[in-house]
């Protein structure tokens, strides 16, 4: 048990690291999803363009679906990307598909985006 704690501690630390500004990924893999910051399940959203390049998710969109907010001098590494969005803040995006939260999750492990308005999806690895 105290080696599992351990271990769980230590990618803990591991993983904040990695998001701090210009670091590595900025989320995590959690039952098969992506999650971000305190274990929020991460969303996808079909109207977004193909290539990654922007988001499709703005004013009152963004507002239930808050983007995953990159720094201003974090970088695109692996299968991450970071896009700047029509406000002029940075998003994170994984695989060219930018990523958000839903704002009625409430705890770590929710996932009632999941399928909303059948365009909204959980992000997965």
């Amino acid at each position: 048990m105290r080696k599992k704690l351990l271990a769980a501690l230590s990618l803990a630390a591991l993983l904040q690291a990695c998001a701090t500004p210009g670091g590595g990924a900025p989320a995590q893999v959690s039952d098969g999803v992506l999650v971000g910051a305190g274990g929020m399940t991460l969303y996808t959203f079909d109207r977004d363009p193909a290539e990654g390049s922007k988001s499709a998710c703005n004013g009152p969109c963004a507002v239930n679906w808050p983007p995953l907010a990159a720094a201003a001098d974090a970088r695109a590494q692996g299968d991450w990307s970071v896009l700047t969005r029509d406000d002029g803040t940075r998003q994170w995006a994984y695989k060219g598909k930018p990523l958000y939260y839903w704002a009625k999750d409430t705890r770590p492990g929710d996932r009632t985006g999941d399928g909303v308005n059948q365009v909204w999806h959980t992000a997965k690895p």
